[in-house]
């Protein structure tokens, strides 16, 4: 026990050392494109593909690794013929890395929109039913009471626009609530889920299908991430079907049900203005997916984006 203790003391005090070395000498100043080499690096495993993404020479990329580690103190990468991977040491920085990276980007396009004089303009992210059926309506009334303010809107999956809030590429994404997620939300609506069948499913004359009736079934999984929310519907019935993965639109999916080549799920809101030749029945037991707003905290938004979320809290049963 002694020996461990005394172990541990040698060890403390040579960590103590390097720290006070490494303030005596103003810290660690990284280039932020060396750290950007290395995360692209590291990502394709690869310096040849690194160096054709970030358009620099395999020779200069390698010089630039070289550089990176000579100043950190240990070597965060092992170059072999298979290519290039990170230490355990490169595995224990690298998410703090592709933090700082994200930083700068995010510090970047702040800086982009004071200079461009777009410091007003609210930068959304939202799912494609959303963006049709209630962010037309949420933004003409919004520029009613805010002339000049711009609104940028980009569509994407569930993964994508949770990511986009991270990064701070967006201020906000209108979204389903996934339970995994970090970032702020404001709960808006429920958004009940229904089950799509050809018009010739037998029902028994039901007026919504028990989930079990599910269990074997041909079912055509929705893409964008949309199975995140009907997996949970799914799993908490302890029901299983034979899923087919598809990566097509909800149009694609509506009609190839149509046409008998499976059942399907999606949501009232999907569903909402079309007259297609199939069955939507509400779930038994009912389930519903929340839409919301997903944000960095509240306190970091810029004042017009706090006012446009307050907006759309009041408005949205409206719409």
């Amino acid at each position: 026990m002694k020996k461990c203790h005394i172990k541990w003391l040698l060890l403390r005090q040579s960590h103590d050392r390097i720290y006070a070395r490494l303030m005596a000498k103003g810290g660690i100043s990284l280039d932020s494109k060396k750290l950007e080499a290395l995360a692209a690096a590291a990502e394709l495993g690869s310096f040849t593909h690194a160096a054709q993404q970030l358009g620099y020479t395999q020779s200069g990329l390698t010089h630039m690794m070289n550089s990176l580690e000579r100043e950190i103190g240990f070597p965060v990468l092992v170059r072999d013929r298979r290519g290039v991977r990170l230490t355990p040491a490169g595995q224990r920085i690298f998410p703090m890395v592709q933090q700082c990276l994200a930083a700068n980007q995010a510090l970047a396009r702040e800086i982009l929109l004071v200079n461009s004089h777009q410091e007003d303009t609210i930068r959304i992210a939202s799912y494609a039913s959303i963006a049709m059926h209630w962010l037309p309506e949420l933004i003409e009334q919004f520029r009613r009471q805010h002339e000049g303010v711009g609104i940028d809107v980009q569509m994407g999956s569930v993964q994508e626009v949770y990511r986009w809030v991270k990064e701070g590429r967006v201020d906000m994404a209108f979204a389903s609530r996934q339970e995994t997620s970090t970032l702020d939300w404001t709960p808006l609506k429920p958004d009940p889920l229904l089950a799509i069948l050809p018009r010739g499913f037998d029902t028994g004359g039901a007026a919504s299908l028990d989930v079990r009736r599910l269990e074997g079934q041909e079912f055509l999984m929705p893409s964008l991430g949309f199975h995140l929310d009907i997996m949970r519907a799914l799993d908490r019935c302890g029901v299983t079907p034979v899923i087919r993965d598809t990566q097509v639109s909800d149009t694609v999916i509506i009609s190839m049900v149509e046409h008998g080549l499976g059942i399907s799920i999606l949501s009232r809101l999907v569903l909402k203005g079309r007259s297609d030749n199939v069955l939507a029945l509400p779930l038994d037991p009912p389930a519903v997916r929340e839409l919301g707003i997903a944000t960095l905290p509240r306190r970091e938004l810029r004042p017009i984006v706090r006012r446009f979320i307050s907006f759309t809290v009041d408005t949205v049963d409206k719409l």
